[in-house]
């Protein structure tokens, strides 16, 4: 902070206007009718200052029971000054950013019981959502209604209560408030049907035969094609799974990233692209916690989960403070285990600084018209395990399944433990331009109907656990997007 960047505050934020032509005498007048001398040196600094009359004041403040103030006093309370000064700036660039950051959505912190009245309201919530998307593409006809319309073609939407994989067809449990129907797909709609995961919402087009439905076809909630592509004229950085507190975090390769994003790097190129960098989402993950697997403490540097907050929150200051940024927790970190997650608690948020934004998950944001929905990410783990043809070196194609369910964790009682809540937040009910995760490790990107889907990759080494479930991490992958471009920098020697 210089002493031009002082003067603005001082005259801007209504403190003592700046006194021109002021001399060392009149200075040292100055001080001794409020009853302190003064060296000569240190009243010609006084002199050359912005604004000496405030200067004064605050140096009187702390020079009571003094014989003289010399130079040094006055060159202590300018660095006040400007620690102060730097301080409210700060604060004021953190408050601009926060009118170009809307939160459309976000978790409250509200205590589930998980009665079985929760849990029906649970489903009652994804129903009521996810078929309302459906009934505005089909003619949606009710379960107990169906045997009037024998012979005929009929759309009936409901929950996949269960799905058998059987010789010649696949068999689809479909149940809506009203009642309970098989549902027979062969052919197609059987390769289609053997990717259910159970507890989607879908609808199904055939024809009643007997008590069945015989499915011509499966019909996903699906997000429209989205062929508007927003121009920005700035650059976001998509990261997750920091994993402060672990023994497996790659120091030196962060160092490298944090120099990159200060415009550090020895390539000049790209610095260019940091230059135009204004946010960096975090998508989880964000320490490594405490308990989270068996014998966790043997890869820990630090057991304190406080302790490893204090950590992130450092590594995070090193960033340059125009970047704004966004974390949002995951499995690992200090918020329930069930999502919806909320953010992270005051004692915690409060250890970052003023640039860094703690948000829940999921959470929708609007960046400058831009939105960003941002999701840890835990129920990759059933896409995977459930659907044969994606795998956790393609990420993206996981998260396309998400979007094409128009839900972040389809299904219920997975690997992903959901929290019964009496509305369903984690349906997506507003389709956004960019959907964020991280959590399995690796790096992928890719667009779904014009989406953009960024999985950020990690910046933990491989852990013991991770090699007893053969998980190969892809670390230090870093994807930076410009509406019209991304780009992808490996910090890990790429």
């Amino acid at each position: 902070m210089n002493l031009k960047a002082l003067d603005l505050f001082s005259m801007n934020e209504g403190l003592q206007k700046v006194v021109k032509g002021i001399d060392a005498i009149t200075v040292a007048k100055k001080f001794l009718v409020r009853g302190f001398n003064v060296s000569p040196e240190a009243a010609r600094l006084v002199s050359s200052f912005q604004d000496p009359e405030l200067l004064i004041s605050e140096i009187c403040k702390i020079s009571k029971n003094k014989f003289i103030i010399c130079e040094e006093d006055v060159i202590t309370v300018i660095k006040n000054l400007e620690k102060k000064v730097s301080q409210r700036l700060e604060s004021k660039v953190a408050e601009l950013k926060e009118e170009k950051i809307r939160i459309l959505k976000d978790v409250n912190n509200s205590v589930v019981e998980g009665t079985i009245e929760d849990f029906v309201a649970y489903f009652n919530s994804r129903f009521e959502k996810l078929s309302g998307i459906l009934r505005g593409r089909v003619q949606q006809t009710r379960i107990k209604d169906i045997g009037r319309f024998r012979g005929e073609t009929i759309n009936v939407v409901g929950v996949v209560s269960n799905v058998f994989n059987r010789k010649d067809n696949v068999l689809i449990e479909l149940e809506d408030q009203t009642g309970v129907v098989n549902c027979i797909a062969m052919g197609k709609a059987a390769e289609v049907a053997k990717e259910l995961l159970g507890d989607e919402v879908i609808a199904v087009t055939g024809t009643l035969k007997g008590s069945s439905i015989i499915v011509d076809r499966i019909v996903f909630p699906d997000c429209p094609i989205n062929g508007e592509k927003k121009s920005i004229d700035f650059g976001i950085v998509f990261i997750s799974d920091t994993h402060f507190g672990s023994k497996g975090f790659l120091k030196e390769k962060w160092k490298n990233f944090v120099d990159w994003l200060n415009m550090e790097s020895k390539n000049e190129e790209m610095n260019k692209i940091a230059e135009k960098v204004k946010y960096l989402i975090v998508a989880g993950d964000i320490v490594d916690g405490v308990g989270i697997y068996p014998e966790q403490e043997k890869e820990l540097v630090l057991i304190d989960i406080y302790e490893q907050y204090e950590l992130a929150a450092s590594h995070f200051d090193e960033i340059r403070k125009d970047i704004q940024i966004i974390i949002s927790p995951g499995n690992h970190d200090a918020v329930r285990q069930a999502e919806p997650q909320p953010s992270l608690p005051k004692e915690i948020s409060k250890i970052f600084s003023g640039n860094v934004k703690s948000v829940g998950n999921p959470s929708l944001l609007e960046l400058e018209g831009l939105k960003i929905l941002i999701y840890h990410g835990r129920s990759l783990d059933d896409i995977v395990t459930k659907i044969p043809r994606i795998s956790y070196e393609n990420p993206h194609k996981a998260m396309e399944e998400l979007l094409k369910r128009r839900h972040l964790s389809p299904l219920y009682g997975g690997k992903s433990p959901i929290a019964p809540a009496k509305e369903d937040h984690l349906v997506i009910e507003e389709i956004p331009d960019v959907l964020h995760s991280g959590h399995v490790h690796t790096y992928g990107v890719g667009f779904y109907r014009g989406v953009f889907l960024v999985n950020s990759s990690t910046w933990q080494a491989q852990t013991g656990f991770q090699k007893k479930i053969n998980l190969n991490p892809m670390p230090c992958n870093v994807a930076v997007y410009f509406g019209d471009g991304i780009y992808r920098i490996n910090f890990n020697g790429g």
